[in-house]
């Protein structure tokens, strides 16, 4: 379920921006991903009202999978002064949060509960200087399971991929769900690219019938290897990023990661042209 923002409607008086708007695309993915992703969010910020190139400029702060670089990459766009952060998972929110209180963000949170982590107040009013559009992904963790119960013959022991920079509550949802439908899990971190191949093996030698990887950038980045690696180990794989059964992997279920972006592309425009984050959602 999508849970997020939305309050205000377009201003009737709102004008285009007399300068050009610079908006700091925060993404802690690969930079090979972020062409498209940044494309996604141009689509949403015109379908908003706003025109590249002739009203609003993106710098791009793209750590290509090194989390070191998270930190002072929101600095610079806040030394910078941008009129707006676009921020690319829970971990570049809370990245943009630690250094602006001020400009506005606008968050595509896919991995954290924005209520527990203080990101916002509520769904319908977000208070204080974020936004964005955040989903419900406990409601999806018993899905995800239920999805390989069916596919994979006597299933009873699923390896988990989990970047423990994300937050906690994807793992837990799982660990709830795996429960209730009787399966045991192997949690195995990923936090780089190089751990991908050796969790690979460990969820083979902990006799693991089938794989599910929780969202990340590192997962959501990588869509087209992860696919072949499955095949490549023999294991029934599902994500929440639909690129990864485009690009051969077994299943994924979840929303369209290119149209999500563009919504939070949309939002960053309503934002722009006059509406405050802390009453805004879509």
């Amino acid at each position: 379920m999508m849970g997020g923002v939305v309050a205000s409607p377009f201003l009737a008086i709102a004008q285009y921006p007399a300068r050009i708007l610079q908006i700091g695309f925060l993404y802690p993915g690969p930079q090979s991903t972020a062409p498209l992703r940044i494309k996604a969010a141009l689509t949403g910020l015109q379908a908003g009202g706003l025109r590249a190139p002739d009203q609003l400029a993106v710098v791009p702060a793209v750590t290509d999978g090194n989390a070191a670089l998270l930190a002072p990459l929101a600095a610079n766009l806040a030394a910078r002064n941008v009129d707006l952060i676009l921020a690319q998972s829970g971990a570049a929110v809370r990245a943009a949060n630690a250094v602006t209180t001020t400009i506005p963000i606008v968050a595509l949170d896919l991995e954290s509960d924005p209520i527990a982590s203080g990101f916002i107040a509520s769904h319908a009013r977000p208070g204080g200087n974020i936004t964005g559009v955040f989903l419900d992904f406990p409601e999806f963790s018993k899905k995800w399971l239920e999805a390989l119960n069916e596919i994979v013959p006597k299933l009873s022991r699923v390896a988990v991929f989990w970047d423990p920079a994300m937050a906690p509550v994807q793992l837990r949802a799982v660990e709830d769900a795996a429960q209730t439908l009787n399966l045991r899990l192997a949690v195995v971190e990923v936090r780089q690219w190089s751990d991908i191949e050796p969790a690979f093996q460990v969820a083979t030698q902990q006799d693991a019938q089938a794989l599910l990887m929780l969202a990340s950038p590192l997962i959501g980045g990588n869509p087209k290897p992860l696919a072949e690696m499955a095949l490549r180990h023999r294991l029934s794989a599902i994500t929440v990023f639909t690129e990864f059964a485009r690009h051969g992997g077994l299943m994924a279920y979840g929303p369209n990661l290119q149209g999500v972006i563009r919504q939070q592309g949309l939002l960053a425009a309503r934002v722009l042209l006059g509406s405050k984050p802390a009453s805004s959602s879509l």
